[in-house]
Parts: structure tokens; C-alpha cells; sequence
């Protein structure tokens, strides 16, 4: 089987990291591990994998402070947390720290392997060569980059798919259940809860120029050109 490409596991319980070592490689993936957070950063910078699964609670640099020194030095591979508690989730998908998805212990290694696919077939699918438009922000589908009248906006591929989503069916609205299954493939049973942190993540980063807008008791949509 061809390789899918290296998966970077940052994970210090080594019966977890055991697990979804073996259901990676089924699926195709190399893996690397590393039992700490600082191993971790350091494989990151030198492997370049397509992506990384990072636990949140690693020994020496924690997970999150993994994810922003990876952000901060303008590495924007797809990351997904593994976090311990539900409570976690929006510490961990805070507003500047780009995530691309979480799972929360116990979880199926199986399902991890899915998020890990969904999210690379977000940031590396082909796209349209179609420029959006709307509420001061510009979205360039072939070339997967946002500006708005400030500059261009650092997203992750989840970001990006979610703000792609709402703008190209301006003035519809979405409930959360419906955005969850259109832009991360998953079922409302998984929590919508996801959907509203992406939300709040945008609206940071676009700020005043955000087009998406909330609908008290429904959900989300973008406002038209």
C-alpha cells in the first residue's frame, strides 16, 4: 500500500500511542511518536508531517503550547488534540490557536483515523478557481487564502472549509447539526459544540470584517456581497 504520509503521534501513554500507531499504519500512514512535548515540537520541525496528533496533557511542553509554537513559526499543518475531558474543548480549541479537531478519551482509534483523513482531504483537496467575496472579506478557493481589508488571514483547514461553506450559499442559514456534517463529515451525535468554537475562531481572526452571522435559535450564515 502507498503511503498516505507521515502522521506525527504525540502521546506519553504508550498503550494509547500503540493503538493508534497500528491503526494508522492499517490505514496506510507512516508514524512517528514522541512521549513528550518538546521531542514532540522537535520531530515536527523535522520530519514535516501531514499531520499531528497531539495529546493534550504531554510531560514537559503541553499540547497546546506545541500547537502555538508550530502556529507562530507559520506551520499550519492539520492538528488534532486528543483531550481528556469535554470541559477541555474550548481551552484547547482556544481562539488563536488553530486546531483543526479534537477527540476527547476514551476515544475509537478508528474514529481518529477518520478525522485524520477528513482533515487532510480538506487542506489538500483541489479547489475550485473561484474568488468569494462578502463583509470585507475576500476567499480564494483554488488557492486555498482568505484577506480581508486588513491583509491576508492565517486559517487552518477546517477554518477555511467552515468560512468556504457559509459564503459560497450567502444569506442561508445552517443549523449547527448541518454544518457539522457538511464541512467535518460527522453526525450531530458527535457534538455541535465543535462548530460554535470554529465560529468564534474566525470571527477573531477576521474581526470587524467577519461576514458570518449568528441567528439566535437556529445557527450560522454569511451575510450577501
Amino acid at each position: 500500500m502507498e503511503s498516505r504520509g507521515l502522521v506525527l503521534v504525540a502521546e506519553d501513554d504508550a498503550a494509547i500511542a500503540e493503538l493508534v500507531t497500528l491503526y494508522l499504519r492499517r490505514d496506510g500512514f507512516g508514524v512517528r511518536v514522541e512521549s513528550d512535548g518538546r521531542a514532540a515540537l522537535a520531530a515536527a520541525r523535522q520530519v514535516k508531517p501531514v499531520a499531528v496528533i497531539l495529546d493534550i496533557g504531554l510531560p514537559l511542553m503541553d499540547g497546546i503550547e506545541v500547537c502555538r509554537a508550530l502556529r507562530a513559526e507559520g506551520d499550519w499543518t492539520p492538528v488534532l488534540f486528543v483531550t481528556a475531558r469535554d470541559d477541555e474543548v474550548d481551552r484547547v480549541l482556544g481562539l488563536e490557536l488553530g486546531a483543526d479537531d479534537y477527540v476527547t478519551k476514551p476515544f475509537s482509534p478508528r474514529e481518529l483515523v477518520a478525522r485524520v483523513r477528513t482533515v487532510l482531504r480538506r487542506a489538500n483537496g483541489p479547489g475550485a478557481a473561484e474568488v468569494l467575496q462578502a463583509g470585507g472579506t475576500r476567499l480564494d478557493l483554488g488557492a486555498r487564502r482568505v484577506w480581508t481589508e486588513a491583509g491576508e488571514v492565517a486559517l487552518t483547514s477546517t477554518e477555511f472549509d467552515l468560512l468556504a461553506y457559509l459564503m459560497r450559499r450567502p444569506g442561508q442559514v445552517f443549523e449547527r447539526a448541518q454544518l457539522l456534517s457538511a464541512v467535518w463529515g460527522y453526525s450531530a451525535a458527535a457534538g455541535t459544540r465543535t462548530v460554535d468554537v470554529h465560529v468564534a475562531q474566525l470571527r477573531a481572526k477576521l474581526g470587524a470584517f467577519s461576514p458570518i452571522r449568528t441567528v439566535r435559535g437556529v445557527g450560522y450564515s454569511a451575510e450577501r456581497q
